[in-house]
């Protein structure tokens, strides 16, 4: 008996869809990180980018715990001497609530070019709508 090692041949990608309308952000986005991986197949390797596409819909309605509301900052550097410019959490959910949901679900995946190809199948949408229904995402 050998052990099986996966190839991209064997990667049959899902959808999901994930309703964030009333989640808290860190556990949304840990839960989608981890799909995102592909953690949850049971052919999961490390080396291979085993993951599924997940469509988050009603990125407004996330919520905070705590204090975190008023006092998280985002922060992004221009590249110009003087050019770091910080958001508040309130602001940015109001000005790009896709952009909040994008950052902390990125956040969660590894930091190489593995980490970034997973990261193309993560969709954000601010309404309860999006232009994917012909993959038939199921609910996560």
């Amino acid at each position: 008996m050998s052990t099986f090692v996966p190839s991209g041949k064997d990667i049959s990608r899902k959808w999901y869809v994930v309703d964030a309308s009333g989640q808290t952000l860190g556990r949304l986005a840990s839960k989608a990180a981890m799909v995102l991986c592909g953690k949850t197949n049971p052919k999961y390797v490390p080396y291979i980018d085993m993951g599924d596409h997940v469509i988050v819909i009603n990125a407004e309605k996330v919520r905070l715990t705590g204090l975190k509301e008023q006092t998280k900052l985002y922060r992004r550097y221009t590249g110009f001497p003087g050019g770091l410019r910080e958001e508040s959490f309130t602001r940015l959910i109001k000005r790009r609530p896709e952009k909040v949901l994008e950052e902390a679900i990125k956040g969660m995946l590894p930091k190489s070019k593995l980490g970034r190809q997973m990261g193309t199948k993560l969709k954000v949408y601010r309404g309860d709508k999006h232009p994917h229904t012909a993959q038939k995402p199921v609910a996560l």
